[in-house]
C-alpha cells in the first residue's frame, strides 16, 4: 500500500510518499481509507516539535474513514460498513488496521471526507467543554484561533451544546468562517481583549478555547469572568505561556489541561463513548460540520504547507487515489 511518511524532520519537504505492506489484521478492525485527517499535530511532529517523539520514518497522520474490510471476532461492526477511525499511530495510508473500540461507525448523512474530519479536533472539543470545562447551558465560550480545526470544531460542538461564542481570528476571510461554523460574535486578534469586554458588558467570559498560546494567553486570563476557565489545547503560537498564580486566586479562576490524545492511552474505551454521544447529533443535524478543504494523497506536504503559513481555514483532509 501508499502511505505518506516523514523521511526526515525538516517540516513538509521531509514528507514523501511510500509503499510498504499492509498492516497485520490480527485482532482489529481493518478498513480501506477514503480520506485522512490533517492536522496541526501533524506538522509540529514532522518538524520533530512535537511532545512525543518519533524517528523517521513515520506514518503521519492520527483519523482517517473509509470502508471496514474485515473485522475480529465479537465486534459489532460489519465488512461494508463505513466508519471514522482513531490511530494515533498514522493513517496516511491506504489502509488501516484498528482496535475495535477506535473504529467508529458513521450515520448516514457523512461522508468519508467529512467524517475524516471529526475524530481528533470534534472529540477534543468535546472533551475540554463536557469534561474539562464542565460548560452549562448559556456560559459564554471565547475561542481563539477560530478558524482553524479545532477553532470551527470548538464553535460548532459549542452551537450544539448552547453555549455563546465570541470567536477570535486574524482579517475578514478567517472572520466569514468563522461565522459559517456557528459563532454569535466575531473579533479581530487586533484589539480583541477590549472587543470581548465590550461584548460582555465588562464582565468577561465563562470559558476560553484556547489552542493558540503565546502572547494572548495572559490576557485570556483577565477576560475571564468569575469562575471562569481557560482551556489549554496547544500551542500554536509557537511559545509555551506561564500563569502567575495569584491570578487565579484572586478571579476564582482556572487554567485546565485538555490532552485528549493522552487520556485515550489510559481510557481507551472513551473514544466511543463520546461518539455514541455525538453520533445522533451528526444525524439530526444539531452538529453540522463545514466541508474540509480537500487535498490530494500525493499533495500531503503541501497540506502541511498551508498550515504552516496560516492559510488553511477549518479542517483539512486527504483524498486516496
Amino acid at each position: 500500500m501508499l502511505v505518506q511518511r516523514v523521511e526526515e524532520l525538516t517540516g513538509p519537504s521531509g514528507v514523501r510518499t511510500a509503499e510498504v505492506a499492509e498492516p497485520d489484521g490480527e485482532g482489529k478492525v481493518v478498513v480501506e481509507v477514503e480520506a485522512a485527517g490533517v492536522a496541526f499535530p501533524d506538522l509540529l511532529r514532522a518538524k520533530g516539535l512535537y511532545q512525543i517523539k518519533s524517528d523517521p520514518p513515520f506514518v503521519l497522520g492520527g483519523e482517517a474513514a473509509g470502508t471496514v474490510r474485515q473485522v475480529p471476532a465479537g465486534c459489532d461492526l460489519r465488512e461494508g460498513q463505513r466508519v471514522a477511525v482513531i490511530d494515533l499511530g498514522g493513517t496516511w495510508q491506504q489502509v488501516v488496521a484498528v482496535d475495535p473500540g477506535m473504529a467508529l461507525p458513521l450515520p448516514g448523512n457523512v461522508s468519508a471526507e467529512v467524517a475524516a474530519a471529526l475524530p481528533v479536533n470534534y472529540l477534543t472539543c468535546w472533551f475540554a467543554l463536557r469534561r474539562r470545562a464542565r460548560a452549562r447551558p448559556g456560559e459564554t465560550v471565547l475561542v481563539h484561533g477560530a478558524a482553524g480545526g479545532v477553532g470551527i470544531a470548538a464553535l460548532d460542538v459549542c452551537r450544539a451544546l448552547g453555549l455563546p461564542t465570541i470567536a477570535v481570528v486574524s482579517d475578514d476571510r478567517k472572520a466569514a468562517a468563522a461565522r459559517a461554523a456557528g459563532a454569535t460574535d466575531v473579533v479581530l486578534t487586533g484589539g480583541w481583549r477590549s472587543s470581548v469586554a465590550e461584548l460582555t458588558g465588562g464582565r468577561g467570559v465563562d470559558i476560553v478555547v484556547d489552542p493558540v498560546g503565546g502572547d494572548r494567553f495572559t490576557d485570556s486570563l483577565r477576560s475571564l469572568s468569575p469562575e471562569g476557565r481557560v482551556l489549554v489545547i496547544g500551542f500554536a503560537a509557537g511559545d509555551i505561556p506561564t500563569v502567575k498564580v495569584n491570578r487565579l486566586l484572586l478571579g476564582n479562576t482556572a487554567v485546565v489541561g485538555v490532552a485528549w490524545g493522552e487520556f485515550l492511552r489510559t481510557h481507551p474505551g472513551y473514544a466511543r463513548e463520546q461518539w455514541d454521544e455525538l453520533a445522533p447529533l451528526l444525524a439530526e443535524g444539531t452538529l453540522a460540520p463545514l466541508p474540509p478543504v480537500r487535498h490530494a494523497f500525493a499533495d500531503a506536504a503541501s497540506a502541511l504547507r498551508s498550515l504552516e503559513d496560516r492559510t488553511a481555514l477549518g479542517k483539512i483532509v486527504l483524498t486516496m487515489p
